[in-house]
């Protein structure tokens, strides 16, 4: 049990990191855009770290609920 808790932490706190980094490249993606507002490159590249968000989100979300089970299941033992 305490294998998957440790994976299940590493997992969340990797996804942790990524969504930091995520955070910035939008951030400088934003930037951008505010002196070049039609660019398609950029509207293209803010659609996909946007996704990308979204998608760890869903990863911090999921390693949150399988730690909480493995907690829940330790105290059960």
């Amino acid at each position: 049990m305490t294998n998957y808790y440790d994976r299940y932490k590493l997992q969340h706190k990797k996804a942790e990191e990524t969504l930091a980094i995520l955070k910035t490249t939008k951030a400088k993606i934003e930037f951008k855009l505010e002196t070049d507002s039609i660019s398609a490159v950029l509207h293209k590249e803010l659609r996909t770290v946007n996704l990308e968000i979204k998608i760890t989100l869903n990863e911090l979300e999921q390693a949150e609920y399988d730690i909480q089970q493995c907690e829940s299941q330790l105290k059960l033992t």
